[in-house]
């Protein structure tokens, strides 16, 4: 026990001592510098993790080191920005880069004493690499699925409204004060898009925007609209279509609260035998010790 203690101190010293070094070498600013500058320009001062604060200096002086394929660096760009996440393709790189560096940095003296540690502890880092780089991809997925389940609702509504308008700009900019903040977002850049330019451009850029096939389905409907086709036919089939997708939705998420339940429910079973295996396993250490003394 008292060799095990020794070694997470030696770690720790070890860990804080190359931490140190490094950001001398490469003129890390201090955390209270580097505070103020997080903290700048906000109305209210929300508290600050120190750690999480030094990562994001580190890894935006190694933004500016990293070069990117350009191919590369414009799909992330277009997918950052789709998530709505404030950064450069480097930064987001370079994010993931040092959040897994500063876990494998645990790894080096346990090489010394515990070659098994130290290996967990670079799969572990790989792993945080591996899902810090999908994290922009995950978020737009929901992003996306938060938005399709709205967009029945969406169809509903055109279809009722088409009846005694074909305003395709009053249809959406009515709404979207009713909308989710997903779909609200991209309602309100559709809106202002249409209001300045092209009607068929700015549907065009939702639907890239938004990446989905649902929504491709009710952008080539609004184009109609707009060309002055006869589309009723059209909105009352992808009515019934969405209808069934929503349906679908509503019965995956209720097969999915049984296997909720059963998970629950086997935890507090193995926790009751936890109880009765403590408490018979007492009874028999006192018993026995009663018969040995």
């Amino acid at each position: 026990m008292i060799q095990i203690i020794m070694i997470l101190l030696i770690t720790l010293a070890a860990v804080c001592g190359i931490g140190m070094i490094l950001a001398d070498v490469f003129r890390v600013p201090t955390y209270a510098v580097s505070k103020a500058t997080h903290n700048l320009g906000k109305k209210q001062s929300k508290k600050t993790n120190p750690i999480e604060i030094w990562l994001k200096d580190l890894s935006g002086w190694l933004a500016d080191k990293l070069r990117l394929n350009e191919y590369k660096r414009l799909q992330l760009d277009a997918d950052l920005k789709t998530a709505d996440m404030d950064m450069t393709p480097e930064q987001y790189v370079a994010n993931g880069i040092v959040k897994a560096l500063f876990v494998g940095v645990f790894a080096i003296p346990f090489l010394f004493f515990s070659k098994i540690i130290s290996v967990l502890i670079i799969i572990c880092a790989v792993c945080l690499y591996i899902n810090e780089s999908k994290k922009v991809s995950n978020k737009i997925k929901d992003r996306r699925r938060k938005i399709e389940y709205e967009l029945p609702r969406l169809v509903a509504n055109i279809e009722k409204t088409l009846v005694h308008s074909r305003d395709v700009l009053s249809i959406l900019d009515t709404y979207k004060d009713s909308a989710g903040p997903e779909l609200k977002r991209e309602l309100d850049i559709t809106v202002a898009d249409m209001r300045s330019g092209n009607y068929e451009v700015a549907l065009t850029r939702l639907e890239s925007r938004v990446g989905s096939s649902m929504m491709s389905d009710i952008t080539r409907g609004l184009i109609g609209v707009i060309r002055g086709d006869e589309t009723s036919v059209y909105w009352g089939s992808l009515s019934l279509k969405f209808a069934e997708f929503q349906r679908e939705n509503l019965k995956n998420e209720a097969n999915k609260a049984p296997k909720r339940i059963r998970k629950l429910s086997m935890v507090m079973l193995i926790c009751f035998m936890l109880i009765y295996i403590v408490v018979i396993g007492q009874t028999l250490l006192s018993s026995l010790g009663g018969m040995l003394g």
